[in-house]
């Protein structure tokens, strides 16, 4: 069946979709699995998806989607599963912007229900020109190669946070903006979390050369188990000359909190993935996180932290605590930016 599609979302970039595509009535319910799906609900919040251009639009009823199966586990947003079986004619879910689909199994009242969608189909990739016969398509297509282990590597910055929605995309994008003024060559990733190419756009926009994120690998939402093979395949992509000349350094953001279930802690504890650190900045929303994650970091995986940002540092209260009681720099990004970039550069030995 030819399926004309309205919303061809940016979890699907790597299989490189046309507007028509035919799909086919086998799906395999498996995580990176493209489906052709249509919207059955019109949401007032939570309304939008994310294209591979990185462009917002709305979801209309009646629209039809180019979406990946996968899962999300988002302490603000929805939680989902891939069933264990798909069938055309099925109702699953919208799980977040990016176009990943599950089903629901938990909501944030302040996003409402999951947009329902029906399951048209698995679309069908064509690899050799001419070819009738279509073979599933999947988002392992055009990724990233794997890596056993990370050997030598440039210097390497982590902006990890407590848990969502604490400043880590805006501190990474500061550091990036500071670190290039200062003149230095940037590369970014963003290491965990599910689908979305907002915050790694966000990062070329502030003078990264190049900023690669887990879908790039192939991932749709990273899991403990995966996690640290994808952020190992990120970091050798970006050691590899840019422009014809290396980085100086690659600033990766960890998605969501260092306790949470996308694999930030397995990343800390690889230790080839923290043998090349040369800053690790943490955003926390309030000092009794900023306090948990230092001694968490120092007791249980033995790291030191850079610098204190995030919400716990927007007024002197919070920034004295951090300076005082964990005798760390504390620097908002928002009001400081400049001056954060400035103790990463120190870090880097730049400053």
């Amino acid at each position: 069946m030819k399926v004309h599609l309205n919303k061809i979302t940016s979890s699907t970039r790597n299989a490189r979709l046309s507007r028509d595509v035919v799909v086919g009535s086998r799906i395999i319910a498996e995580e990176g699995s493209i489906l052709a799906v249509r919207a059955l609900d019109r949401k007032s919040t939570y309304n939008e998806v994310e294209d591979v251009h990185g462009r917002m639009a709305t979801v209309n009823q009646g629209d039809t989607l180019a979406g990946v199966l996968g899962e999300r586990r988002a302490l603000h947003g929805y939680s989902g599963i891939i069933p264990e079986k798909v069938d055309v004619g099925d109702v699953i879910h919208l799980l977040n912007l990016g176009g990943v689909l599950g089903l629901c199994t938990s909501a944030n009242p302040d996003v409402g229900p999951a947009c329902r969608v029906e399951v048209l189909g698995q679309i069908q990739h064509f690899p050799h020109l001419g070819e009738r016969v279509g073979q599933p398509a999947t988002i392992r297509t055009n990724a990233i190669p794997p890596v056993a282990s990370i050997g030598a590597s440039i210097p390497l910055v982590y902006v990890s946070g407590t848990c969502m929605n604490a400043g880590k995309t805006f501190a990474a994008c500061e550091i990036i903006r500071g670190l290039t003024t200062r003149g230095l060559r940037v590369g970014a990733a963003k290491l965990t979390g599910v689908s979305l190419r907002r915050d790694t756009l966000k990062m070329t926009d502030v003078g990264a050369l190049i900023a690669l994120n887990f879908n790039d690998a192939g991932i749709v939402s990273t899991r403990p188990q995966s996690a640290p093979a994808v952020a190992r395949s990120l970091v050798a992509a970006l050691n590899a000359p840019i422009e014809g000349a290396p980085l100086d350094c690659i600033v990766m953001e960890l998605g969501d909190g260092i306790m949470g279930e996308y694999g930030v802690q397995e990343i800390l504890r690889a230790p080839d993935l923290m043998a090349h650190t040369r800053a690790h900045v943490l955003c926390a929303n309030d000092p009794v996180g900023a306090w948990g994650a230092k001694e968490w970091l120092r007791n249980e995986l033995g790291l030191a932290l850079t610098a204190i940002s995030g919400p716990t540092t927007d007024n002197s209260v919070g920034r004295n605590f951090v300076t005082e009681k964990l005798g760390l720099p504390a620097v908002n990004a928002r009001s400081a930016g400049d001056e954060l970039a400035g103790v990463v550069a120190k870090a880097l030995g730049r400053g």
